[in-house]
């Protein structure tokens, strides 16, 4: 901390060695690291075409790892293996696909006469209301929403969406080639990543590899029963009070589940508008009841056994990540932020080893030594 210029002189203190020089040094620190990771970041965002599809892969392929691993032990041809287990997950994704549009398609004209009759029953209660509404103003709102659809800017953002859809389609091929290619030459690939690495470095690597894989897989694989649960739970009490739609909004029950905190009240939102519409308020509400029912019942029994405790994350961190995952990918940046940040808490866990959790970086400071 002190240093002398010569013998016999007093001491002279460093403008960086006191209490604000190294609060100045920790700031400056902190904003290069953060510059760092908001520059990879946005890197990362402007090729999402690319970053998406692979994480995507590394995703599905560490949940269905144990599957091909499990085949090969039992003397299936690698190859063979993850062929299997490729179309399989292939075959699963067409046949939910599939049983989407039937579903739509057998039941768009009861929804649709169901809408109508709904719509009649708002546009009456708008009459009800303390305030006056009237017809006249009700046909400007109908007036002003063709006028958009049939505008220019209404055809240049069907444009926009018509690229959208391409970049889904491209993202899905990419995401399912890299899919094959981690179920096939996995271990392979992170072997040849390790390379550069020796010692305790490339101990560590392994670690973190192992983590990783373990962590998504548990995450995917857990978060995926929890989902099935709610999905045949909420669509068989759809399916009792006669809804429409009853398997398309099961399958979105579903697949919201894998966004915590906010899946489930879109679902339920969603559920009970169709429910609304299509079969009365009663029977809304009721829906409201079974999918607040399902949730209790998912988050106290059936996440902390089939998640357990080292793939919890506290609610802030999943808060704040689902908002972050949101603003850089969208729908897309928020069914991947969890089992990332869940991945990263791994990491940090198995740092210094299998049972020794990375520690903060601590300085000692250097004792001065008097001058005598």
């Amino acid at each position: 901390m002190f240093r002398r210029s010569s013998p016999g002189s007093a001491p002279t203190t460093s403008v960086w060695a006191d209490s604000f020089g190294r609060l100045a040094t920790r700031c400056s620190q902190v904003v290069l690291v953060v510059t760092v990771a908001l520059g990879v970041v946005y890197a990362v965002a402007q090729v999402g075409l690319v970053t998406i599809p692979v994480l995507v892969a590394l995703i599905i392929a560490s949940a269905l790892h144990p599957v091909v691993a499990w085949l090969r032990r039992h003397g299936v041809p690698s190859v063979l293996a993850t062929a299997l287990v490729f179309v399989a997950v292939l075959a699963l994704l067409a046949g939910i696909l599939w049983l989407l549009v039937a579903a739509v398609a057998s039941q768009w004209s009861t929804l649709r006469s169901s809408a109508v009759d709904g719509l009649q029953q708002v546009q009456d209660l708008l009459h009800e209301l303390p305030f006056r509404i009237t017809d006249g103003q009700i046909e400007d709102a109908v007036d002003g929403v063709v006028d958009f659809v049939t505008s220019a800017r209404f055809g240049a953002g069907a444009l926009a969406g018509i690229s959208a859809v391409t970049n889904v389609v491209t993202g899905a091929v990419l995401m399912a080639v890299i899919l094959f290619f981690f179920l096939k030459d996995g271990p392979a690939l992170w072997e040849f990543l390790l390379r550069p690495f020796t010692g305790g470095s490339y101990d560590r690597a392994r670690r973190i590899g192992d983590r990783v894989v373990t962590t998504l897989g548990g995450y995917v694989r857990g978060t995926a029963a929890v989902a099935a649960f709610d999905a045949v739970a909420i669509g068989a009490g759809l399916a009792v009070l006669g809804v429409p739609l009853t398997i398309p909004l099961a399958v979105v029950a579903f697949v919201t589940s894998f966004i915590p905190m906010i899946g489930a009240p879109i679902a339920g939102t969603l559920a009970a508008l169709v429910t609304l519409v299509g079969v009365g308020p009663v029977q809304a509400v009721v829906v409201v009841a079974i999918v607040v029912l399902v949730n209790q019942i998912e988050g106290n029994f059936l996440q902390p056994v089939l998640m357990g405790k080292t793939l919890r994350l506290h609610g802030l961190v999943i808060l704040v990540g689902l908002t972050a995952g949101t603003v850089l990918g969208g729908v897309t940046g928020a069914l991947l932020a969890v089992p990332l940040i869940a991945a990263a808490w791994g990491v940090v866990q198995v740092w210094n080893g299998d049972e020794r959790p990375a520690e903060a970086w601590r300085q000692k400071r250097r004792e001065t030594v008097p001058v005598g």
